[in-house]
């Protein structure tokens, strides 16, 4: 039986999922944030940079904004994963480094004491209890010892798409989610025809333009909606108009119903 749940924390920057998944396989897609994953049971398949993986009982798996992947239980046992959700800003801050120069040498790890020091970190967080001061300082903690292990720094690439790099693309898709983006409005700004923007997107981004803006608006639709904003409020700022479709498109993308977000 599939199941999730979200929680926002008293760290305002991490957000917390508890997930366990037989049948529901994610699509190809990608976050705005850092997925963090501990597979508690079971094993995770996954396509990630070109290939297939499998993660099972103990293993890390770390996903960087951007990066496109899938994901779907391995067998019909299905499997089990407790998700750190964070925001890049605040973990690039906690590893002392610029924004967007942080990567990891691994994203399957298998690090028995990492896991069970992140597992313990993923429980305080639930725990309303718990003094703040003490969560701030176990992240910290935490996430300092994942650094140390497989952190390193990377120089900024901009996937090009004619006279226009996919994060200007991203940006330009951010500032109009409410509104109706057409093919000749992307072609366009990219100096492209429809062919070529189509073709040098698919290869970029292994998604087409469509797909990709579909995942924006759903992502910013989260965020918004962990931040306390009204489901309806937010479907209409990121471009749709029909609350019934959002509320399908969301549970279809994030396993969850925007009214069952845990705050």
């Amino acid at each position: 039986m599939d199941k999730v749940t979200h929680q926002v924390t008293d760290v305002s920057a991490i957000n917390l999922i508890d997930a366990q998944f037989s049948e529901f396989a994610f699509k190809r897609h990608y976050h705005l944030d850092y997925h963090i994953g501990l597979i508690t049971s079971g094993h995770q398949h996954y396509f990630y940079r070109g290939a297939r993986h499998i993660a099972g009982p103990g293993h890390v798996v770390l996903l960087p904004p951007d990066e496109i992947h899938d994901g779907q239980a391995a067998n019909h046992d299905g499997y089990q994963v407790k998700i750190f959700d964070i925001e890049p800003d605040w973990l690039h801050d906690q590893a002392g480094i610029d924004t967007r120069s942080l990567s990891f040498l691994a994203h399957n790890i298998d690090d028995k004491p990492l896991f069970a020091e992140l597992g313990y970190l993923h429980g305080v967080l639930h725990d309303a209890n718990f003094s703040n001061l003490g969560k701030d300082c176990l992240s910290w903690h935490a996430f300092s010892s994942l650094f140390d292990r497989y952190a390193t720094r990377k120089s900024p690439t901009h996937h090009q798409l004619g006279s226009r790099s996919l994060g200007q693309i991203r940006e330009f898709m951010d500032a109009h989610l409410s509104e109706k983006i057409t093919l000749d409005e992307l072609a366009d700004l990219c100096q492209l025809s429809h062919t070529q923007l189509l073709r040098q997107f698919k290869k970029s981004t292994q998604m087409t333009p469509y797909a990709y803006l579909a995942r924006l608006r759903l992502e910013r639709a989260m965020q918004l909606i962990r931040r306390g904003e009204r489901s309806t409020d937010v479907a209409h700022l990121v471009g749709f108009y029909d609350q019934a479709h959002f509320v399908k498109a969301f549970k279809q993308t994030f396993g969850i119903t925007p009214g069952q977000l845990q705050r």
